[in-house]
């Protein structure tokens, strides 16, 4: 009984006890047109952000963000009736789960991720050292209200043509994309696979890179640093089984306990949760960065 209070109370408890530096930020708002599934012609669209601060930027998918004041409602109205709903039902699921800071003015990339690690969330992540040999061309165009200039450069086993503008003094751009002398506006792939195009802006004045939900879920602390390829397989591993460092924590008693507010059983619960991360896992398998494919040499 316990572990399972731990398991249902334990994001709630968490809320204010973790505190992130807030600063101001510039907000860029690109709208992600891309193609989830490789073999079909069927498209979708998200919001994603660029936050910029005087040290580094933040790239992400928006949806969490968006949320963070309604979830803050609901939280605050469940601690205050003292009794737990589910309220998961109110709250759409991201897209992607990746987070990708850029470290001025090295720009040293990070890309990060989240897995379980027993009933906590635990960041984990790889860092890199990305150049991208840019070819800066004549060409300009109108992008919104921007007037932009063409560049190009490969990356992540695709083409890419990306338009940037000098007008706004930030050699930075969506995803782990930088080193134009603007910010991008917007960058494609030859292949329409994935294409960013910026679509406002606006300046936050208490920034935080951790949202409400994180706070309360606990997965805002320190992130487990580790080489690209071992991080490659901890969150393949996860992915095939995002249940495997906790299942062993959850006896059959625990198991069949009643989660209040949620008319089912911590069995269920988990029934379900897998079902979503399989849905999620499995909704793209058209990755931004394609596998490279090591050369087997002949003995």
């Amino acid at each position: 009984m316990k572990s399972l209070k731990k398991l249902i109370i334990l994001p709630v408890l968490l809320l204010g006890l973790m505190v992130s530096a807030q600063e101001t930020a510039n907000r860029f708002f690109y709208e992600l047109t891309y193609k989830p599934k490789k073999d079909s012609a069927k498209i979708e669209k998200v919001m994603t952000t660029l936050d910029i601060t005087k040290d580094k930027s933040l790239y992400r998918d928006f949806t969490l963000v968006a949320q963070d004041s309604i979830l803050k409602v609901e939280v605050e109205a469940m601690q205050k009736a003292g009794v737990f709903k589910d309220i998961s039902k109110s709250f759409k699921t991201p897209k992607f789960s990746e987070k990708i800071y850029k470290f001025y003015p090295e720009m040293k990339i990070q890309y990060m991720e989240k897995i379980a690690n027993g009933f906590t969330p635990q960041n984990i992540a790889y860092n890199e050292d990305v150049k991208f040999n840019w070819s800066i061309l004549s060409d300009k165009v109108k992008i919104g209200t921007y007037t932009t200039q063409k560049a190009t450069t490969e990356f992540g086993g695709r083409k890419w043509t990306a338009w940037f503008s000098t007008d706004i003094p930030f050699q930075d751009g969506p995803y782990k994309f930088y080193g134009l002398p603007g910010l991008i506006v917007k960058i494609e792939d030859d292949g329409g696979n994935y294409s960013w195009e910026l679509k406002g802006n606006k300046k936050i004045e208490n920034f935080s890179d951790i949202t409400y939900a994180e706070t309360i879920s606990g997965s805002g602390g320190k992130t487990l640093e580790m080489p690209r390829e071992k991080f490659e397989k901890t969150f393949n591993e996860f992915k095939k089984d995002p249940f495997s460092s906790m299942r062993p924590l959850m006896n059959p008693e625990m198991m069949s306990k009643n989660i209040p507010g949620m008319n089912m059983t911590v069995a269920d619960a988990v029934k379900k949760q897998e079902q979503a991360y399989k849905d999620f896992f499995n909704a793209n398998d058209n990755p931004i960065e394609l596998p490279i494919i090591k050369d087997k040499k002949k003995k």
